[in-house]
């Protein structure tokens, strides 16, 4: 907190400028920077910080009302839901490993000092995908695409490297294969949403920055305006989500691990004293034995509560039960799957598509603005101009504009407004990958001039092919 002003604010952010990584620091170490470096309050530019002090950056609320309200917190990710729902997916997926679930939804964190537009939110976009796995079982994964194209990556002992994802692999650098691939992969659907792989690094989170569950962690960062930003966390989370919710819950959050060779072990069990057990149970005497045999292990201290199958309870005295032991064979064995975790900042993502994409130069002397889209998330695909709107040339073009809208996927923009250097100007404002211009010569042969945005090159195409050419994303070959 300022002592001036007495606004709060978030000490690793303060500090960005003078440490390399202030996420990886202490309380300590953090009050230790802002004593010898004395950063300006964004606020009022004193420099006289108080003591630093750590947040819950989760909301809490109140769920109910009256008596029967209790306190709850808002997410702070959407992962939690599908930990939970574990056996209703393995059952999804046939009990089989590996599988993925994605969700896609809000998260909300109590940010000490939001800030940078769409970068730091209390309410933000999220999409994350839980992958589990065996963890006995190595992934296979295919890197041969990613062999030859080499990325920024910053490991954790601090110092950029350029490396490929899978000589990182190999190296021990990246310390899973699933958690390779699934950078490899993040790398591939950045590039094709328009980030510049230029200004694209993944950055390994130091031991104190880790999380306590987590046995590697690697940062997708995105480079523009506000410097390295963080887009994409990318984690191998181990077992400990599935472990606490099971124990929380007591639900049984585990996969099936068949041997190819069953096994034959001498075990101990505890069963019933069917002399002594039968007399005190009666009626209750065959559940009872049923659900001592159905104990995974053998209680250390008598009298114990059992419960059983019909949800009822016993009390288990010492004279109940005795102990045998059995050759059972055993198929395989019940496991708690490890999980790799991908997490988007869709919100940021979107920012920096934007900023990437965004170009300010200038044309026949004046402010010309051009935003490069992938088509692939442009929002309008193309847009449709007559040069004049007489002598049949806008019947054409809006028979082309109306049969584009009827195109599966594919969204049309009309404009006949202006002159078309003007009209070409809008379209490039706003990332529309495709101008298609209905002149003169169209209607004599029924073909339109197609102009690229990016490199502003123009061709004639037939008008008849257009729809089919922008619906299958086949329009760049032709340039």
């Amino acid at each position: 907190t300022c002592v001036a002003c007495e606004e709060a604010f978030r000490a690793d952010t303060l500090l960005e400028e003078y440490h390399s990584n202030p996420d990886s620091l202490s309380k300590d170490e953090l009050a230790q920077e802002l004593a010898t470096h004395c950063p300006s309050c964004p606020n009022c530019r004193e420099s006289d910080w108080g003591v630093v002090s750590a947040q819950n950056l989760m909301f809490n609320t109140r769920i109910g009302s009256g008596k029967s309200g209790r306190d709850g917190f808002i997410r702070p990710e959407t992962a939690q839901g599908m930990f939970t729902n574990f056996q209703s997916l393995y059952r999804h997926f046939r009990q089989r490993l590996p599988f993925g679930a994605v969700q896609i939804g809000k998260g909300y964190r109590n940010e000490i000092s939001p800030r940078q537009g769409m970068i730091r939110l209390r309410e933000f976009n999220m999409a994350e995908l839980e992958y589990f796995i065996d963890p006995e079982i190595e992934g296979k994964h295919d890197f041969t695409a990613w062999n030859s194209k080499e990325m920024r990556l910053v490991p954790d002992d601090g110092d950029e490297i350029l490396m490929s994802i899978p000589a990182a692999l190999e190296s021990g650098i990246i310390r899973h294969a699933t958690v390779a691939w699934y950078m490899a992969r993040t790398a591939d659907l950045l590039e094709n949403l328009g980030i510049d792989l230029g200004r694209l690094r993944f950055r390994q989170h130091e031991g104190t920055e880790m999380a306590h569950y987590a046995s590697d962690c690697w940062d997708a960062e995105i480079h523009a305006s506000y410097g390295w930003v963080e887009c994409v966390g990318i984690a191998h989370r181990g077992c400990y989500d599935l472990s606490a919710h099971e124990q929380y819950t007591g639900q049984r959050l585990k996969a099936w691990r068949a041997w190819d060779t069953p096994k034959e072990i001498d075990v101990e069990i505890i069963t019933s004293n069917a002399a002594v057990a039968g007399p005190a149970f009666r009626a209750q005497a065959g559940a009872v034995k049923q659900a001592l045999e159905a104990l995974s292990t053998t209680p250390n201290e008598f009298p114990f509560t059992l419960q059983l199958e019909d949800g009822s309870e016993v009390e288990i005295e010492k004279e109940h039960v005795k102990t045998e032991r059995r050759c059972e064979t055993i198929n395989g064995e019940w496991f708690t799957p490890h999980v790799v975790e991908p997490a988007f900042g869709i919100d940021r993502i979107i920012w920096h598509i934007l900023d990437h994409g965004w170009t300010e130069t200038e044309k026949k002397g004046e402010p010309y603005s051009l935003l490069k889209l992938s088509p692939s998330i442009a929002p309008i695909d193309v847009a449709v101009m007559p040069l004049f709107e007489k002598d049949g040339m806008e019947i054409i073009a809006r028979e082309l504009h109306s049969s584009l809208c009827n195109t599966p996927g594919t969204l049309s923009s009309y404009d006949a407004s202006g002159s078309i250097g003007r009209r070409y100007a809008r379209a490039d404002e706003v990332g529309i990958p495709w101008a298609i211009t209905i002149d003169h010569q169209s209607l004599e042969d029924r073909t339109a001039t197609v102009r690229n945005r990016d490199t502003q090159q123009q061709i004639r195409v037939k008008i008849d092919e257009i729809p089919d050419l922008i619906h299958s994303s086949s329009m760049t070959n032709l340039f």
